[in-house]
């Protein structure tokens, strides 16, 4: 979802809340002080505006779908950051297997690497998407 998207409802203009939206805590807030979804439209409130936007897949009835057509990002970041952590820890344990806590120094390179490659994944899907 491209933030241009999004349409912005200052709540001096038009304070709406559907009656029927539900409260979630899914979805990226953004900095909002609360999100509702109701059906595929997403609401986030900000003190002073709605932001809404439709999704293509409700994350309530389909969390994977919604990730695959709404959110990849957040799948190549995990995807980034599992391989890359579990590469880089392979290969350091297999060169120092035979030293002392080789383990340690293996899993503790692997998930640095992995926080690393997970956000640089998400990040360069966001940016994508933004074009």
């Amino acid at each position: 979802m491209m933030a241009s998207d999004e349409i912005e409802v200052p709540k001096d203009v038009r304070p709406f809340m559907l009656e029927d939206a539900e409260e979630t805590n899914l979805g990226q807030k953004n900095g909002a002080l609360r999100q509702f979804r109701y059906g595929n439209l997403h609401i986030r409130e900000y003190e002073d505006r709605y932001l809404v936007h439709m999704d293509k897949v409700d994350p309530r009835n389909d969390p994977l779908g919604h990730l695959v057509h709404d959110a990849p990002e957040f799948l190549v970041g995990l995807a980034a950051g599992y391989l890359g952590g579990k590469k880089v820890a392979s290969e350091i344990y297999k060169r120092q297997k035979n030293m002392p806590f080789a383990a340690i120094g293996a899993a503790v390179a692997g998930t640095f690497v992995s926080i690393v490659a997970g956000y640089a994944g998400y990040s360069l899907v966001k940016k994508i998407k933004e074009f």
